[in-house]
């Protein structure tokens, strides 16, 4: 098949529910991409959402906005998928493997058999085995194929360290990591507040219970999601606005450190699933698997979170 020029400014999003339109309105309005293509199973749901965005395109400037198929996507910068299956309350997310395995395997063989030459990017959840099984029915380059998985998680916990220190979050550097789900890990040995060690830092804004506040809020950004679902049934502009600062990085190649799902091989005794660590993510995708620094604890969490996630995998017809 004949390479196609790759549109930087081009980017499709597949599934059209709730967390691919808010993702596709959000991205309307960044100024990244000035096409965008929306593809879903019921293609009068993604005509109408393209329909209802591009009325607003006068007040933003041009986007041509339409819904579409798979041969609109070759030419595309990065495609997202957030088709699949909403989790309902009381779900987690790894309760909807199997109906969103199936849904993947009728939409990555789309993408593969294109020669697509983008970047792939997994939104749908489970995240992280997701990633992993659009890395084995793609047979992309896995730095290619990366997931949202815990950027916003890493958001949350610093928007409720912001909270908790009275303090910009802006200025909080702290990672999720592990699964985007129940046994995630909040990397509070490697948190900073501005360069400040994260005690450091509380001691100086009189918190000194350190250990009662880590273990609240780490449990509070865990349960965010299941919290909001209760209220409103889904979750969709926390990860729409995840998803356009992931685009950001790679469409404007700022080599930004995200703790984005992607493929591990040896990290911290781990081997061949998909998890969240933090990457340098530049245009090409994955540049740079960054080493962050764990304590024992948190590196056993981690091998933990592995070890929940290989479970599943074995449990896939692939």
């Amino acid at each position: 098949m004949k390479d196609v020029v790759i549109n930087n400014r081009k980017v499709a999003v597949v599934g059209c529910g709730f967390v691919g339109s808010a993702t596709a309105f959000c991205l309307m309005q960044s100024g990244l991409f000035s096409e965008m293509v929306l593809i879903d199973a019921d293609h009068d749901k993604a005509e109408g959402e393209a329909l209802d965005m591009a009325h607003g395109i006068p007040f933003i400037g041009h986007v041509d906005i339409y819904a579409g198929g798979y041969d609109d996507i070759m030419d595309a910068a990065i495609v997202i998928i957030t088709a699949g299956a909403n989790q309902k309350p009381d779900e987690t997310r790894l309760d909807l493997v199997h109906k969103n395995v199936a849904i993947y395997k009728s939409i990555i063989p789309e993408i593969a058999a294109r020669n697509y030459q983008g970047i792939l990017l997994i939104v749908s959840n489970p995240v992280d085995i997701l990633t992993y099984v659009a890395c084995r029915l793609s047979n992309m380059p896995e730095d290619r194929v990366i997931g949202s998985g815990t950027v916003l998680d890493s958001a949350r916990l610093k928007y409720k360290l912001g909270e908790h220190l009275d303090v910009d979050s802006k200025s909080v550097h702290a990672f999720i990591i592990g699964e985007h789900g129940d046994s995630e890990i909040a990397a509070w040995s490697s948190a900073n507040v501005s360069g400040v060690p994260l005690n450091d830092f509380c001691e100086l804004r009189g918190h000194f219970q350190h250990e009662e506040s880590m273990e609240r809020i780490a449990a509070e950004v865990k349960n965010c999601a299941y919290e909001i679902i209760s209220k409103k049934r889904a979750t969709y502009y926390g990860i729409a606005m995840s998803v356009k600062r992931i685009c950001e990085s790679i469409v404007r190649n700022e080599r930004s450190i995200l703790p984005i799902s992607r493929m591990i091989h040896g990290e911290h005794g781990i081997e061949g699933i998909a998890l969240s660590m933090p990457a340098v993510l530049g245009e090409d995708g994955v540049q740079t698997r960054v080493p962050i620094s764990l304590n024992e604890e948190e590196q056993a969490k981690l091998r933990q979170s592995a070890d929940t996630l290989a479970s599943v995998i074995r449990e896939l017809d692939l």
